[in-house]
């Protein structure tokens, strides 16, 4: 079984959860808007881990008050800090919507892996062996 390629609509259309995992750029900005919305007829779970802006948030707000959606998960927003004029803030206490602060990925596990990270490429420089560089010239500097 290898990918199987399905138009965007379709997904909206079909899936249960949607996840959003994409770059904020011109292309993806208001990926998620009213029409989409529109087009989910599975009352799906959004989740948008990715960049906020992806999901047009006044929109979002809508499809909860209109039961297009089932729930949504966000750790990011359009501006951070939520200003009090941002249309989330009137579902932030609607049991099916979650909001975390862009700390989702904070677990003691991935902390304590990030620090451990930092000890051993701070290690490996020091013994003329960095690791993780991004500037250094090819074939020097990858950990291995």
């Amino acid at each position: 079984m290898g990918m199987l390629y399905t138009p965007f609509e379709r997904v909206l259309e079909a899936s249960d959860i949607i996840t959003l995992h994409c770059p904020l750029n011109e292309q993806t900005r208001d990926l998620i808007g009213d029409a989409e919305f529109a087009r989910m007829r599975q009352r799906p779970l959004l989740i948008n881990m990715a960049r906020g802006g992806l999901v047009n948030e006044a929109a979002l707000v809508r499809a909860f008050k209109g039961g297009l959606i089932s729930g949504a998960g966000f750790d990011v927003v359009s501006q951070e800090p939520l200003p009090e004029a941002n249309p989330l803030n009137e579902i932030l206490d609607h049991p099916a919507f979650i909001l975390t602060p862009h700390v989702a990925w904070a677990s003691d596990g991935a902390i304590q892996a990030f620090a451990n990270q930092l000890m051993d490429n701070v290690a490996a420089y020091v013994a003329g062996k960095p690791q993780n560089t991004v500037n250094a010239p090819r074939g020097k500097g990858l950990a291995v």
